[in-house]
């Protein structure tokens, strides 16, 4: 299946950046927000 599926992202790459750069915004999202929390959050900070 992954042999087969090589030719198409040869030849296409975005088929593989797609998915690739949806994952890289994904956690960048979840680290910003969580960054986003801690500075919110935390009462040692002033």
């Amino acid at each position: 299946m992954l042999a087969s599926g090589r030719e198409f992202m040869l030849n296409n790459g975005w088929i593989a950046a797609i998915p690739g750069l949806a994952i890289l915004f994904t956690s960048l999202a979840f680290n910003l927000l969580g960054d986003g929390l801690r500075d919110v959050m935390d009462i040692r900070h002033e």
